[in-house]
Formats: structure tokens, sequence, C-alpha cells
């Protein structure tokens, strides 16, 4: 419980950052690296066993709001306050591609997940996920060494009239279900407060879980159908999917703004304004 390494950038504000995936069983120093976003529109990879910056690219003229490695941590996703979506190589630091599909509204989450494409009749090594302020999702197959990137569906959820500023909205949170293939999971400002289920198969939402609160944090285990979301009301809930008894729990101090489970699923981490909490999931 120490701080043992510490990386500073003046005058920029880190906005985002991912780890990148390793490839062997064994969590070894050498391969741990992680990419940070900044408020100039920089990306700066270090490196943790040489507690150095190894590169900086600058692919966005916008803030960066969301950070991921591809599944083979081969590439670097990365969108910006202004909408747009940079692919970028961390071995050359050049950028190979940028999507304006999304431009105009901030991104809120890139996710990257070897799921079955396959399936989907398209080629590609892996799907990825975009979503930004305006409640949009596009999903994409994508295979980085054939500079393939093809859209699979586009996603756009209806809310009432709300306020011009959609950074006072809840955030529009999308993830890739890890127990159902071909399903994702969508939280965010609409017309009733609830978790959605949309089959990519079906092109439809195929379950819905009804939710207190808007969201402003989502995360499912990768070990266990469960679901972990927060509020801006300090509350953080478990939930057991679809059909289980949710469980509420205090013990924040502010609007709990992320979520993340561990890779076994056994332990929680959520964070709000000035607290970290980590939670252990008995029995799961």
């Amino acid at each position: 419980m120490e701080l043992v390494i510490q990386f500073q950038v003046l005058n920029q504000s880190c906005l985002c950052l991912a780890w990148k995936p390793h490839t062997i069983a064994a969590w070894e120093a050498e391969s741990q690296h992680v990419a940070a976003g900044y408020s100039d529109g920089t990306i700066r990879v270090f490196s943790i066993s040489r507690t150095e910056m190894e590169l900086k690219m600058h692919p966005h003229t916008a803030a960066l709001t969301a950070i991921a490695y591809s599944t083979d941590g081969e590439m670097i996703l990365s969108g910006g306050k202004d909408g747009l979506v940079a692919v970028s190589s961390p071995r050359t630091g050049m950028t190979i591609r940028v999507l304006a599909d999304h431009k105009g509204s901030p991104i809120t989450v890139l996710q990257c997940s070897r799921k079955q494409y396959h399936d989907f009749g398209m080629e590609g090594g892996e799907l990825w996920l975009a979503t930004s302020s305006d409640r949009r999702v596009s999903v994409w197959a994508a295979d980085w060494l054939k500079d393939k990137c093809e859209l699979l569906d586009w996603l756009s959820f209806p809310a009432p009239a709300g306020p011009e500023d959609l950074g006072s909205l809840p955030p529009s949170l999308a993830t890739f279900c890890p127990w159902e293939h071909g399903t994702l999971v969508y939280v965010g400002f609409g017309t009733r407060k609830e978790a959605l289920f949309y089959s990519l198969r079906k092109k439809q939402v195929v379950d819905r879980i009804s939710l207190p609160h808007f969201a402003t944090s989502l995360s499912l285990s990768p070990a266990a159908r469960f679901m972990a979301v927060g509020f801006s009301e300090r509350l953080l809930r478990l939930q057991r999917c679809p059909a289980g008894v949710p469980q509420d729990y205090a013990g924040h101090d502010d609007a709990v703004h992320l979520c993340r489970f561990a890779p076994a699923g056994r332990r929680l981490l959520t964070a709000s304004h000035s607290a970290v909490l980590v939670w252990e999931l008995l029995g799961a």
C-alpha cells in the first residue's frame, strides 16, 4: 500500500489511460506499459520496468477522453473531445487511421474484444466499439495488420429533450458482454433508467434491467454474470444478470464515477472524488 512509481507531465491533465495487454501467462515487468491520453491531444506511452516515457504521439487536436489498446497490444485507439477516433501504432508512432463517424460529440468509451467476428460474416482480428456522449455506439470489425476496419453496427439510443450541454447529462457507456457472445450492454440518459442488452446478431434490444438512477459507471465481471453500476447518488449496485436480486452499497463520498472488475472477477474497484474502494465478491 505504497506509491511505487510516479510519472509526471507538467502543465497537462491526464484524462484517460490503458494498460497494454500481456500475451504471456506470467505478468513480467518488461511487458508492462501504460498509454495515457492528455488534455493537449497527445498520447504518452510509459514503461513500468524502465520507469520512463518511451513514446509521445500527437494524433488529436482536442483533449483525449478515451483510450484503449487493441487486443494484441499492437495498436492504440484514442478518442477526443471533438468525437474523432484515431488508431496509432506504438511501434512506429504513426497514426494509421482517423474515424470521424462520432465527430461533434466527445468519445466516452473505447473497448476492444476478441469476439467471434466470423459469426457476423466479416473479416477481422477483433471487434471494437466506440461510444459518444450523444448516445451513439458504433461497433467495428478490424484487422489492423491488413489495414481493415469495417462498420458492423450503429446504435442510436433515444432520450427526452435535455440541455444542449451534454456534459451535464449522465454519461453514455457501453461494453461488450463477457458471457453473451455478440451482445453489448449500454447505459445512459434516456427515456428510462435502465441497462440495455443489445444483440449484434438480432439487431435489437433483447433484455432490460431497471436501475434506480441514471448510471455514472459500469463494469461487467469477466468471470460470472455480475454487473456493477455506480450512480451519482453515492451508490454502488451489484446485480446478478439477468434476474438476480440487486444489492446496493453505500460508502462513497461522491458520485461513483468508476467501476472495474479485476480480471479474475473476485474483486471490484470503485472510485469517487476522493476515495478508491476495493470490494471482494464472496461466492463469485
